[in-house]
């Protein structure tokens, strides 16, 4: 499993016609091939900015599969027009994950 880790910067005043676009994009990402999850993430102390977390099966269904896909150009023509810079992206995998009490020596 892989997360897709876009930062998107948003044009002031097109924060709710961005986050209305991707809820209606959300079906071109779950008839993606190993797209597992979605979730978009808004800064509180930069409210422009938003992260889109994607989980996919491998790296290759989201750089390969998708980003080749006609999905992806729908995807873009529905948020595009809303983004001030070109996203930024990253992928990553889980290397910890929980919360509990840490056991002292």
């Amino acid at each position: 499993m892989v997360f897709e880790v876009a930062t998107i910067e948003v044009k002031a005043g097109l924060e709710q016609a961005f986050e209305t676009g991707v809820a209606a994009a959300l079906p071109v990402f779950h008839r993606a091939k190993g797209c597992r999850s979605l979730r978009l993430e808004r800064s509180i102390e930069d409210p422009s900015r938003y992260r889109l977390v994607i989980e996919w099966d491998s790296i290759e269904d989201h750089v390969v599969g998708f980003r080749n896909s006609a999905d992806f150009q729908t995807w873009r023509s529905i948020v595009g027009d809303t983004f001030a810079a070109p996203p930024a992206v990253e992928h990553t995998t889980i290397v910890l994950s929980g919360f509990g009490k840490v056991r002292e020596a």
